[in-house]
């Protein structure tokens, strides 16, 4: 194993079960056998806000790095998809969109479903035909904002 993946083992180690951990440079590359600026790379580049990591750093004697494990944030690609349905969607559409937040793991299965039953187009018997899409999208948006406002 490289230096750079046995760098990443132990810092993700320090951070299970954590939110954050504090690295002391110089200490870890003296333990670790490496310089201070192998530390620094694999920081730079295995824990990034893309990989779902903040980076703070303090300077001087007691100086650190510590290291946060981002807490994943599912509004905005919820808040996307109400922003972009407008005003009348398709059960198909409204399908496809469930799926892929399921997929994605926005969503969990069960409440995919439950909104897949209340904007199917078997609910919408009683409403007449030009209706319809527009009443599913409006049901569709405020279910998607409920599910929003009840995961923060």
């Amino acid at each position: 194993m490289n230096i750079s993946n046995s760098i990443t083992q132990l810092i993700m180690s320090m951070l299970e079960g954590n939110d954050y951990t504090d690295i002391q440079r110089n200490e870890l590359a003296e333990s670790l056998g490496c310089v201070p600026s192998q530390i620094n790379y694999v920081i730079s580049s295995r824990f990034t806000p893309e990989q779902g990591y903040t980076v703070e750093s303090r300077r001087g004697g007691g100086g650190y790095i510590r290291i946060y494990r981002a807490k994943p944030d599912y509004s905005a690609p919820l808040m996307h998809l109400v922003n972009s349905v407008g005003e009348a969607i398709d059960e198909n559409t409204c399908r496809a969109h469930l799926y892929n937040l399921t997929y994605q793991k926005l969503l969990a299965p069960e409440t995919a479903s439950l909104i897949m039953a209340a904007t199917a187009n078997s609910s919408y018997r009683e409403v007449p035909q030009e209706y319809r899409d527009r009443l599913r999208a409006a049901i569709f948006k405020q279910m998607l904002l409920t599910v929003n406002r009840n995961s923060n």
